[in-house]
């Protein structure tokens, strides 16, 4: 690094001031490349770096420039103001702009060309217009109009490649939110199943308990009280299964163990679905639809007030014309607020759930519709 100012110093002593600026691309700008490159092993982005860093000296040119404006300077006014701003100005950049910047390092190679592409043609048209031919001061329209015309190509290029970021955010985003829904309901049906199995197995360690008790009925000749014993035992055993509403495992699992957890919460849950095994939409698409939908219907009726009467959730399902039909209606108390037809929360942490659904049915380019009427949520859908 020091042979660089040396090297200058012997140039300009030599020559002239106009000649080092002509050959300082070679002698300043390429050496820092190429050491940038070597220390963090990231071309392009030493480039860039370089670059940027050549496109902030207009920040210390126009200061100098306010100044020399203010005060009737001169050249020489100028180049003292450039020089005395040049520490202070490289401390602000450093302290506040510098860490942005640096995450940009590890970002993909094409952020970091959008992100360069203005101090790289800024370079060149200042070096061609500027340094090597002095078109810039000859006023052409086409010379002045550049700069702008840069300005704006680069921003609509970002603006671009900024919607298409975030378009693939939101997807992940949606993609992690079915995930962790997949996760919450495959842990439910594993404790379901894992209860069930406890259940039949404190069933099989009493069989013995049972069948002497039979046994004692039969032979006092209480028949009924017998029946009566074994109807309750099989009641037990049959609210343990899976319950089968249809011919998709998938809509099964999802409304068997929603229909547990409403029947403890006290809440009914009635389901007219009558779904194929197989269908258009894929079975994590499917788990995320019903189990979104049927977690709201749960929140809402555990919210309502106390009545005689126990709530009642209504799910209909079916197939046709190779298209998913999907209704889920609820009681609701408060009412419910709307934004452009999207039933929207205040709570935090809620309200993802609906963003799910209505990202799966955009996606497969189906129609969904929320409403609210005489104290009943009603969720449709067709994809």
């Amino acid at each position: 690094m020091v042979v660089i100012p040396l090297m200058s110093g012997w140039i300009y002593a030599t020559w002239d001031a106009s000649f080092l600026r002509m050959i300082y691309p070679l002698i300043i700008h390429l050496p820092l490349i190429l050491l940038m490159s070597v220390l963090t092993k990231k071309p392009w982005w030493a480039a860039v770096s370089v670059l940027t860093a050549y496109l902030c000296c207009q920040l210390r040119r126009w200061l100098a420039l306010f100044v020399v404006a203010l005060a009737s300077g001169g050249h020489v006014m100028q180049n003292v103001v450039e020089l005395a701003v040049t520490l202070p100005l490289l401390a602000l950049l450093l302290r506040f702009a510098a860490p942005s910047i640096r995450r940009l390092a590890d970002h993909s190679i094409k952020l970091k060309l959008v992100f360069g592409v203005i101090p790289t043609v800024y370079y060149v048209f200042d070096y061609a217009t500027v340094v090597y031919t002095g078109i810039l001061t000859s006023g052409r329209p086409v010379v002045v109009e550049f700069m702008p015309f840069v300005c704006c190509g680069a921003y609509l290029a970002f603006l671009l490649y900024y919607v298409a970021e975030e378009e693939r955010r939101n997807r992940l985003q949606q993609l992690q939110n079915s995930l962790g829904m997949q996760v919450t309901q495959a842990v439910r049906e594993i404790d379901a199943l894992r209860q069930s199995q406890k259940q039949a197995s404190a069933y099989r360690h009493d069989l013995r308990h049972h069948l002497q008790y039979l046994a004692g009925c039969m032979a006092e000749g209480q028949t009924e009280r017998a029946q009566s014993y074994i109807s309750g035992i099989c009641a037990e055993i049959e609210a343990q299964k899976v319950q089968w509403y249809c011919e998709n495992e998938t809509a099964n699992l999802i409304l068997s163990a929603f229909a547990q957890r409403a029947s403890r919460d006290g809440i009914s849950l009635n389901a007219a679905v009558t779904l194929p095994p197989f269908l258009l939409i894929s079975d994590s698409d499917l788990c995320v639809l019903l189990s979104n939908a049927l977690e709201n219907a749960l929140h809402a009726c555990q919210n309502l007030p106390a009545v005689e009467t126990a709530p009642v959730i209504s799910v209909e399902g079916y197939e046709q014309d190779s298209r998913l039909f999907l209704q889920v209606a609820n009681p609701c108390a408060e009412p419910v607020r709307f934004e452009n037809g999207v039933p929207i929360s205040s709570r935090p942490g809620h309200g993802l759930g609906v963003q799910s659904i209505c990202a799966i049915v955009k996606r497969y380019g189906g129609v969904c519709s929320f409403s609210a009427n005489n104290g009943i949520f009603l969720l449709r859908l067709s994809l």
